[in-house]
């Protein structure tokens, strides 16, 4: 039989709401006023509730504490004050406390919450469980709820889920392995409460408002820098359980703000209502975000935040904390839009504001020849404004010079034209169009609504988790040796912790008056010349010996070009190249890449594609950072006719033809060479047969080690270039170097020794790690 409309109304079912750890911090301040907000905004639409609160403590505990909290509940703006304590009094009827400890706590809930719908002759929409508890009690609950408390298979489930998921990919894999196994995904929802501020739910409808004016200048050509910042003036203090495991880049970066890049920088997705078209674009641009490592990021720590480890985890008074509670990052993509474009991203504590604010600040082209204060000569920026700071309100700002904005959808936003005498990073409030909503709500009163609803596009999927992990675990494992910069904190901070890009790395501006770590001899020693196996050698520390190394290799390459108009460069695969070629793609700008040409020593018999390639890491580490011509680059043939290294195909052959076709004499300007802990060098090993191969330049070799097939150039072609330079570093290598030192002439042991240039030069680059271990 058809029910008529107001039938149906009453029919919608009745939902039945469990806050698991109803008691806590999180529960006071947020979710209670949350879920009574929820209650105000639906009572009287049709559908029925219950709300209980779940704790560890028994019931004489819990139930004075719970209603101690939803007594104090605030009414929503929206309901006069008799309406609201009638809409209050239900509430607090429909409430309860339970105790959630055992399976059989479990198990009562379930009776009870059966017992009540037969009652009242109900029937049930959904359950809502909001765990509000430590993350490693998740599996454990999702366990007890899929087997006790799961509704009948027409009524929905859906289990809201607190950071921190993980502090690292693979325990973020792990605890998504164990709820996947209790939970469907559909019926997870992840929280990061920044999607549910007003402002950062409104980023993707303000682009799509704006997309006539924004497509021609949300791009490389027009955007100068984008940042995305979350500044605190607390300290941890009395969090130090949990901040001292996870630190700043885990508690804010890795979640908040890589939220709010993604949703500024991602696809627009056709239609905005459509939450897997926007989860599947936010996955494709992390997808896109180049890697990041320590050289792109700047971490510091709070003077007192040792002290307080100590105190709150009992250390001793030498215990050092490394845990970061300051981060700068510069992120960048990867992909034709936004090339180039550096994201600084930071976050810190005991800092001089509280305020978190994306800003994204457009190129001036503007050239004023008069009037500097004209609007047309300032900053052109568009700024998502999420509140605190000098302006105290949340709100989107245009600057005037840019564009006027369509008004987001009325009702909710309005214009703002009353100014305040303030300043908002750089301009006077008069220069913003400004837009700010009409009733300000808070973020968890949003994504509460957004469950009740299933907006899934509010909340973390565990592709995209898992994608941010993946994203950040590499900066994570290599930040966890580096000493914070420590600063006092607050205003005192000065510009201390000011931190700049140099190509594309990141540092601090300003040297550190205080270093706590006391600074070792490696600062004073500097760049020696000396006699290394009858040749010349120079030594340093790494870093410096890289630099030197990569100014050698410019002052060759434009020697070579005055002479002859072009540079041969042939590089050696494996790891001494690796620092070297880092250096080259951020630091010579000036090198004459144009007119440089750049050869293979030697090759894996495996496709250029992959990681193990010694082209793929040339690639990876130099060629996509530089311009140099398409047709000056010679990556070693070593996959032919969809075959590896196969005799027949004549890779080597075509190699050589292609170095006599354009290298003068077949002679290289310069080699470069690493060497093994064997003593091999290139891909010529010990046993490597090169008798009757006398006059070849190019073969294909066997290595020891997997995988095992090589191509390589031979002595020949190695004795024959202008200069040659080995790179060797770590203290890894310190053994052989001593070995190297002992051996006068050849050795077949070490093939090394069989480098010498006819009429070229040697030069051996040997850091202090190699050269006294």
């Amino acid at each position: 039989p058809s029910m008529n409309n107001h039938e149906a109304k009453k029919r919608l079912g009745h939902v039945t709401v469990v806050v698991v750890g109803g008691t806590g911090d999180l529960a006071r301040k947020y979710l209670w006023q949350g879920f009574f907000q929820l209650y105000a905004d639906q009572v009287g639409k049709g559908h029925t509730f219950s709300f209980y609160g779940g704790g560890l403590s028994p019931s004489e505990k819990g139930t004075p504490l719970l209603f101690g909290i939803l007594k104090e509940l605030a009414c929503p703006q929206e309901l006069s004050a008799e309406r609201c304590t009638l809409v209050k009094d239900q509430f607090l009827h429909l409430s309860k406390y339970h105790q959630l400890k055992t399976t059989e706590d479990y198990e009562k809930l379930s009776q009870q919450i059966k017992q009540q719908l037969g009652q009242e002759g109900m029937v049930e929409a959904g359950r809502l469980f909001y765990l509000s508890v430590p993350a490693f009690a998740y599996a454990d609950i999702a366990e007890k709820i899929n087997n006790t408390c799961r509704p009948p298979s027409d009524a929905w489930l859906r289990v809201v889920l607190e950071k921190p998921f993980g502090h690292n990919l693979y325990s973020a894999q792990a605890l998504d392995k164990k709820l996947s196994d209790q939970l469907k995904e559909k019926e997870m929802y992840r929280i990061d409460h920044y999607l549910g501020k007003q402002v950062v739910s409104k980023i993707l409808p303000f682009r799509k408002e704006n997309k006539k004016l924004l497509d021609p200048i949300w791009n490389k050509h027009h955007i100068e820098r984008i940042e995305i910042v979350l500044k605190e003036t607390l300290d941890a203090k009395g969090r130090i359980q949990f901040y001292d495991q996870y630190g700043v880049i885990r508690d804010v970066l890795q979640n908040h703000l890589t939220e709010v890049m993604t949703l500024l920088l991602m696809n627009l997705p056709a239609n905005l209502s459509n939450s897997m078209e926007i989860l599947q674009n936010k996955l494709n641009f992390l997808a896109s975000l180049q890697h990041v490592d320590n050289s792109n990021a700047v971490v510091g720590q709070y003077q007192a935040y040792n002290g307080e480890v100590q105190e709150e985890l009992n250390k001793t008074n030498d215990y050092f904390s490394l845990t970061p509670t300051f981060a700068g990052v510069v992120i960048n993509v990867n992909n034709a839009q936004y090339e180039g474009i550096p994201i600084f991203m930071t976050s810190g504590k005991a800092l001089d504001e509280r305020v978190s604010y994306a800003r994204v600040l457009f190129k001036n082209n503007v050239f004023c020849i008069q009037d500097p204060k004209n609007v047309q000569c300032k900053s052109k920026q568009i700024i998502f404004y999420l509140g605190h700071g000098n302006l105290q309100y949340p709100a989107i700002l245009v600057s005037k010079n840019l564009f006027k904005p369509e008004l987001l959808n009325s009702g909710d936003w309005k214009e703002v034209t009353e100014y305040k005498d303030v300043n908002v990073l750089g301009l006077p409030l008069c220069d913003y169009y400004i837009q700010s909503p009409v009733t300000p709500r808070e973020a968890y009163c949003e994504l509460i609504s957004h469950v009740f609803l299933g907006r899934k596009d509010s909340f973390i999927s565990a592709e995209g988790l898992l994608a941010s992990w993946a994203f950040w675990t590499p900066l994570l494992e290599g930040l966890s040796r580096v000493f914070p910069r420590v600063y006092p904190g607050g205003e005192a901070n000065g510009n201390l912790l000011n931190f700049q890009l140099q190509g594309h790395q990141v540092a601090f501006s300003h040297e550190a008056v205080v270093n706590v770590i006391n600074p070792s001899t490696e600062d004073n020693f500097q760049v020696m010349q000396g006699k290394y196996r009858s040749s010349e050698m120079v030594s340093a520390w790494a870093q410096e010996l890289v630099e030197r190394l990569a100014s050698d290799l410019l002052l060759a390459a434009e020697e070579a070009i005055r002479e002859e108009g072009q540079f041969h460069l042939a590089l050696s695969g494996g790891s001494s190249p690796v620092a070297l070629l880092r250096a080259l793609a951020l630091n010579l700008y000036t090198f004459p890449w144009r007119n440089t040409h750049i050869w293979q020593v030697d090759e894996r018999c495996v496709p250029h594609t992959e990681t193990g390639s010694n082209f793929r890491s040339i690639h990876d580490l130099l060629l996509q950072y530089i311009h140099i011509p398409y047709f000056n680059i010679h990556p070693m043939p070593v996959h032919l006719t969809q075959r590896l290294c196969v005799e027949e195909d004549g890779g080597p052959a075509l190699y050589e033809k292609e170095i006599n076709k354009h290298v003068n004499g077949s002679n290289f300007h310069y080699v470069l060479l690493g060497v093994g802990q064997d003593g091999h060098t290139a891909s010529l090993f010990q046993d490597t047969k090169l008798e009757n191969d006398e006059e070849r330049l190019v073969i294909l070799t066997e290595s020891p080690i997997k995988p095992h097939q090589r191509m390589s150039l031979t002595f020949t072609a190695i004795n024959r270039a202008r200069r040659v330079g080995v790179l060797i570093m770590g203290k890894s290598k310190h053994e052989l170097v001593s070995q190297l030192s002992r051996i006068k002439g050849e050795s077949s042991k070490y093939p090394i020794t069989k480098v010498q240039p006819k009429t070229g030069t040697l030069i051996w680059y040997i850091d202090y790690d190699a050269l006294l271990g």
